[in-house]
């Protein structure tokens, strides 16, 4: 993985610094809150329901075990002994005192960790595909592009005070698993009649309100313009995207607004007319910052099949939570953070410090964070997975749902954040009992569900199979429900199937949606497939029949 040199540790400490005595000036009263504001804001620190939430970065979703154990460390002793995982690829801790989150960031300092960034209006946390750099359909490692891309955008000048947030998300493989076409810009890499490396460009996606798929205005970048190209495109967004109204400020707007082909053309122009001054790539330091990313020492191995394993339980972890790995004998294990009765994407101290250890131990102490809130360990010898996998049972870390519904999508909605309309930890847990039976699971396969709490869809409801969106109504909590969202190589929005629902009322809802795709699915067919063939009638029919009956 990347590590810091000289400029690197200089900078962040320096932010530590300066950051520690603007909050000292704001606790004596020297600093108003509106002229605190934009500064805590500017080193990921939200002020929430409850308590302040510190948001820390995790470039493109890799931790070394070190950087995990920190986590581990700080979340015990400023927070509550947990953390929760985003679908940024972020952590947060939900509970820090104001006065000591210097220290947390001091701490996270020593192992090469920030949060500069990870809020305001600027670039934030560039992410990639968890699965970078040992999925066998990869082009290329999307991460050191990532890292050369985080480099370029952090504490740029020109880029600090954007219309709105802005993110990019990089992917090298023919499976979009970064979710790429749902952000402001999102880079495919592709190859040219040469082989040369070089990006598709799309622009203009995001979720949110106005949820909009990105647009393709550049179907092959050459590598050596790629910060170039970044460049002119958000200059053309700096100059023209709304900021007096914080709905319409998104680059999504201004590309709806214009039209991707004036867009484009705009980028066009702007970035022929600098050119003279634009950053350049080189292929040396396209080479430097990959050298950090060389494969680890794998060992010569055979493959083994232990789909064949006499253990059942074994089996279904091993089916549903490990993936193929390019290098013969390894296998990418994922770590579930879905646990029936915790809140997705939660881990606690405890679990952070194992994983750690199991990590240092099994994967060469490498750890990665996927979009989905599940943690991955890509690199372990096929021999060592059943040991792997009772390592993480025993810490709740090998519920065998990845893909399937309970592997759940959440914000953490109403019971943190001050923007939520309505909780989703609860509905969570609710769903979670509701579909208990692990047999009945396998039986349904592949669903997504992904749940907000509010429109910032910080969840991911827009693309979900089955989307759940938390409503105030009459100031009570319901939910809109909508189907055939997706990413994941067909990108989709959801479809609302009609009004909202209260909250008693949503696990029922899910199960008569799924009994819908039941009857109605084919052989092999996932739910998905089945919603895009039958359509939304049969599933919007029986649910609300059902409402009608239980009224």
């Amino acid at each position: 993985m990347y590590r810091y040199d000289d400029i690197d540790q200089t900078l962040v400490d320096q932010r530590v610094r300066e950051f520690r005595d603007q909050t000292r000036r704001f606790l004596a009263g020297e600093l108003s809150e509106e002229e605190f504001r934009p500064l805590r804001l500017r080193n990921g620190l939200y002020i929430q329901r409850h308590a302040p939430m510190l948001r820390i970065a995790i470039p493109y979703g890799l931790l070394s075990s070190d950087q995990l154990r920190t986590l581990a460390a700080i979340a015990t002793r400023y927070d509550r002994g947990y953390g929760h995982f985003t679908t940024r690829q972020n952590l947060q801790l939900n509970w820090p005192e104001l006065a000591r989150v210097p220290d947390i960031l001091e701490e996270l300092a020593a192992v090469q960790m920030h949060a500069i960034q990870t809020s305001g209006n600027c670039v934030r946390n560039v992410t990639a595909d968890h699965l970078a750099g040992v999925a066998p359909d990869e082009l290329d490692d999307p991460r050191p592009y990532c890292e050369i891309i985080r480099q370029w955008a952090s504490l740029h000048p020109e880029f600090t005070y954007l219309p709105r947030k802005f993110k990019i998300a990089v992917t090298g493989a023919a499976a979009d698993r970064a979710a790429s076409e749902v952000h402001d810009i999102g880079l495919h890499m592709r190859r040219d009649g040469a082989g040369a490396i070089g990006f598709e460009v799309l622009v203009g996606g995001g979720l949110g309100r106005a949820p909009a798929i990105g647009q393709t205005i550049c179907e092959f970048l050459p590598l050596a313009e790629l910060l170039a190209y970044l460049e002119a495109i958000l200059r053309v967004y700096n100059r023209y995207g709304r900021r007096d109204n914080i709905h319409k400020a998104r680059i999504k707007v201004l590309v709806k607004t214009l039209g991707a082909a004036q867009f484009r053309g705009e980028v066009e122009a702007e970035w022929r007319a600098a050119r003279a001054s634009a950053p350049q790539l080189p292929l040396a330091e396209v080479e430097r910052v990959r050298a950090f990313f060389k494969p680890p020492p794998y060992e010569a191995l055979a493959d083994i099949d232990a789909s064949v394993a006499r253990d059942s339980e074994f089996r279904a972890w091993y089916r549903y939570n490990t993936r193929p790995h390019r290098v013969p004998g390894y296998r990418a294990v994922f770590v579930s953070l879905k646990a029936h009765g915790r809140p997705p994407g939660d881990m606690s101290s405890q679990q952070m410090t194992a994983l750690a250890a199991l990590a240092d131990e099994r994967s060469f102490g490498l750890i990665r964070v996927a979009h989905d809130q599940n943690l991955l360990l890509a690199d372990v010898r096929q021999q060592d997975l059943h040991d792997t996998w009772l390592a993480l049972r025993r810490e709740q870390l090998a519920t065998p749902n990845i893909g399937l519904l309970t592997d759940m999508i959440a914000c953490p909605g109403l019971d943190y954040c001050s923007l939520a309309n309505a909780g989703t930890i609860n509905v969570a847990r609710d769903i979670q009992q509701r579909f208990d039976d692990l047999d009945y699971l396998y039986d349904i396969g592949e669903i997504e569900i992904k749940m907000s709490g509010c429109m910032n869809a910080c969840g991911h409801h827009h693309v979900g199979h089955i989307g759940v969106l938390g409503v105030e109504k009459h100031g009570e909590e319901w939910y809109q429900i909508t189907l055939g969202g997706s990413v994941n190589g067909f990108t989709a929005l959801g479809e609302v199937i009609g009004p909202s629902v209260p909250q008693r009322a949503v696990p029922a809802v899910i199960e008569d949606l799924v009994e819908v795709y039941r009857a109605q699915r084919a052989e092999g067919e996932r739910f998905i497939d089945t919603y895009r063939r039958v359509g939304l009638t049969p599933f919007k029919e029986r649910v609300y029949a059902s409402r009608a009956a239980a009224a």
